[in-house]
């Protein structure tokens, strides 16, 4: 057995789809998950650059009509049933029960569920009351996440969040008083003059809530934001590379310390409660979207819709697809995305199963890329998977860019330092 290459040395030489050519057997598979869109939001956060608007009711009436319109042309192709949706925003609990009937409707009768798919929707804290999570619950929502991002008021308010701690607290208490036992929280580090006590304590709270799941990202100042404009004006006052590399070594200690798994680069779980659709994405799995500004991958093509609200309602009301843009993703192209996103998660890229979709040993294929990361410590193979090494967790974004082009391109020197 060659440890190097990952414990494959009887792989067969001869790949029943590829015949010695690249391909994604992928990319003819149909979709089983759903990303539907929900643009809106009562008031737009400092640093978002989301497609989300802050619109009158009617407008939200509108926008329900058109997204059933949506759901019957993807309907037409989604042959197989679905096994995880996902409701992201925006705020798609700004939606209220009656248009929450009606969006269910007619995902009911344009596509079918797998008996146990995974249904999420995304809250803000104070958006949901026990009228609302019981209609959830009794249309198949199984599973909140809900957007804290911090228990600090001051940061709070300084990142232009709506809500205060305690109404975090009440809206966690209220779902899990319906039934939610699946529940995430969002928090963020890198705010504006956050501190490494602050992000303790909020870890510690998320900890006290008995929530089984918690993403926590990185602040990235986005072009058009208002952080971004601020930070160009000398106003906006981040904690630094060094200090939010500490705060995210925080995090890592005090939820490994509760018993949260780290899966994936930003997300822990209790076992068991790892975020199924999210899976999706990082297994470079294919998926439907439905909504403005969605993204999609669906046969072998990356999509996404258009942004403009009046414009997305007329092109689904003449029966077109509401694309802004699509792209063809090449074989060569679908195997490094396989490895970028894959390389996010704990266990890794299986060489076996990579060789099986792609029809190409990746440690051959990319052995430009691979073979000077696991010289730097950065890649390991463990039983039969590439993995990020531990000390890789902080500088993970420049492992993934190694790939970025590797087959078509020369490879450059990696800087860690």
């Amino acid at each position: 057995m060659d440890v190097n290459r990952g414990g494959l040395a009887e792989t067969p030489r001869e790949h029943p789809a590829a015949r010695g050519r690249l391909v994604d057997t992928l990319h003819s598979a149909v979709p089983t998950s759903l990303y539907v869109h929900i643009p809106f939001c009562a008031s737009r956060c400092h640093y978002c650059d989301f497609t989300t608007y802050v619109a009158p009711r009617p407008a939200m009436d509108a926008y329900v009509v058109a997204l059933a319109e949506e759901f019957r042309l993807l309907g037409e192709a989604a042959t197989a049933p679905l096994q995880t949706v996902f409701f992201g925003g925006g705020t798609p609990t700004l939606l209220s029960a009656r248009q929450w009937e009606q969006v269910f409707a007619a995902l009911h009768r344009c596509f079918r569920l797998a008996p146990g798919a995974e249904v999420t929707v995304e809250a803000n804290p104070g958006t949901v009351d026990a009228e609302k999570l019981a209609l959830l619950r009794e249309a198949g929502v199984n599973r909140l996440s809900f957007g804290a991002q911090t228990f600090d008021e001051r940061l709070l308010l300084a990142i232009g969040r709506l809500h205060d701690a305690d109404t975090i607290r009440r809206s966690v208490v209220m779902a899990q008083d319906a039934g939610f036992t699946n529940l995430n929280l969002d928090l963020m580090f890198g705010l504006p003059d956050q501190t490494l006590n602050d992000v303790h304590e909020s870890v510690r709270e998320v900890v006290r809530l008995g929530v089984p799941h918690v993403s926590a990202y990185w602040l990235k100042v986005e072009p058009g934001t208002p952080f971004a404009r601020w930070r160009e004006q000398g106003l906006l006052s981040l904690p630094g590379e060094d200090l939010e590399a500490d705060m995210y070594d925080l995090v890592l200690e005090e939820l490994a310390a509760a018993g949260f798994c780290h899966y994936e680069v930003s997300n822990f779980a209790r076992p068991g409660r790892e975020a199924r659709h999210n899976l999706v994405y990082w297994r470079n799995e294919p998926y439907w979207a439905a909504g403005v500004g969605a993204h999609g991958y669906a046969f072998g093509r990356r999509y996404e819709n258009v942004r403009a609200l009046q414009e997305y309602a007329a092109r689904v009301r003449a029966g077109r697809r509401p694309w802004e843009v699509d792209h063809e993703v090449s074989a060569a192209e679908a195997a490094e995305d396989t490895l970028m996103l894959g390389l996010r998660l704990r266990e890794g890229v299986s060489a076996e199963r990579f060789w099986l979709r792609h029809g190409v040993r990746m440690e051959e294929a990319f052995a430009g890329v691979i073979d000077p990361l696991l010289a730097q410590g950065l890649l390991a193979w463990q039983e039969g998977r590439l993995r990020l090494t531990e000390r890789a967790w902080q500088v993970a974004n420049v492992v993934f860019e190694r790939f970025v082009g590797a087959l078509t391109e020369d490879e450059a020197p990696l800087d860690v330092n």
